[in-house]
């Protein structure tokens, strides 16, 4: 489609036990005028997400409600949605999620990108922010290495923050390239497409605007992942790795990546023979990894160091309001 031309969005909403957040979703998506399209799936919900999905339409025409017998993850949820739509752009949106009024117009306003995302606001409260600050559209652009370093976590510190982003992406692109969510990942889905995108070239930008409401729950998706979702995203990135034209800085952040990814993995792996076949039963297995034993004895080490902080310092409840921005923008004059 000609960037010169007025795009329209499609809002993919995958969604699963998600009755008490889903309807402000929805109306957030709906409020927005460049949104043509939004489609809900229900990924196997026990607790009426799709009936509250349906009372939440505008009978603007723009609601599509699919629903899965079975939940089949977030990757299958996006690709059944991605495929039930046309719209150009194809913009996500978590279920406890929102937009704020007027995200995409200062988005839309910017050219020469396959991906565009813009600031977040992070909040424990949905109710807490209804207008955010002001920010000034800077764009600046994202290369493959910044977006792999901004998914590359500390102990102790927060992630890199370009792995919170939110991008519209464009659909031309991603038919261009065969490119959709691996459905085996239920792990680091959007980490693993948006690298894909990025290593056939897609142009990533990012704006200071905010329009996005994150809100931070500690029981997510991401928070309870098993020990296997671990074991396929690092082979995920060991696919990429596979492509030998990638160039040296591309692949050597992606090794970093993964490498960081399979170290997890271990120690997960260890705990979880511990739990099962007793301490004898985990040792034996990573005498069977030598290569693991120096990992998995620190990860070991600065859980028992965690605990015994935690223990000393017992953490001050947030504040119920605290807001946090993604990115320090310039504010609006």
């Amino acid at each position: 489609m000609d960037e010169t031309s007025a795009p329209t969005i499609c809002v993919i909403i995958a969604a699963k036990n998600a009755a008490d957040t889903i309807a402000k979703a929805i109306a957030s998506a709906l409020a927005e005028p460049l949104v043509s399209e939004v489609v809900v799936v229900d990924d196997g919900s026990s607790d009426g997400t799709a009936d509250v999905s349906r009372a939440a339409d505008d009978h603007s025409g723009r609601l599509k409600i699919l629903s899965f017998a079975q939940n089949r993850g977030p990757s299958a949820a996006r690709n059944a949605a991605i495929a039930a739509s046309k719209a150009p752009l194809i913009a996500i949106l978590d279920a406890d999620d929102f937009f704020f009024p007027g995200r995409f117009a200062p988005m839309l306003a910017q050219e020469g990108w396959d991906m565009l995302a813009d600031n977040i606001a992070f909040m424990p409260d949905p109710d807490a922010l209804s207008i955010p600050e002001r920010f000034e559209a800077r764009p600046r652009v994202i290369s493959l290495v910044d977006f792999v370093e901004g998914n590359l976590s500390q102990r102790g510190k927060p992630r890199g923050e370009v792995g919170f982003l939110k991008p519209v992406m464009r659909r031309a692109f991603l038919e261009a390239h065969g490119i959709r969510y691996d459905e085996k990942l239920r792990l680091g889905e959007d980490y693993d497409l948006y690298l894909r995108a990025l290593a056939k070239g897609a142009r990533y930008k990012v704006i200071e605007h905010c329009g996005y409401g994150a809100v931070v729950r500690h029981d997510s998706l991401s928070s309870r992942h098993r020990t296997e979702d671990l074991r396929m995203l690092y082979e995920a990135d060991e696919a990429i790795l596979a492509d030998a034209s990638l160039p040296p800085d591309a692949r050597d952040v992606i090794t970093r990546h993964r490498n960081h990814i399979r170290e997890r993995y271990e120690h997960r792996a260890f705990l979880d023979a511990k739990a099962h076949a007793g301490l004898g039963g985990a040792l034996r297995r990573l005498m069977g990894r030598p290569q693991h034993i120096a990992s998995v004895s620190t990860g070991i080490f600065l859980d028992k160091l965690d605990a015994a902080r935690r223990k000393g310092s017992p953490a001050a409840p947030a504040s119920p309001a605290a807001v946090r921005y993604l990115l320090t923008g310039v504010r609006q004059k």
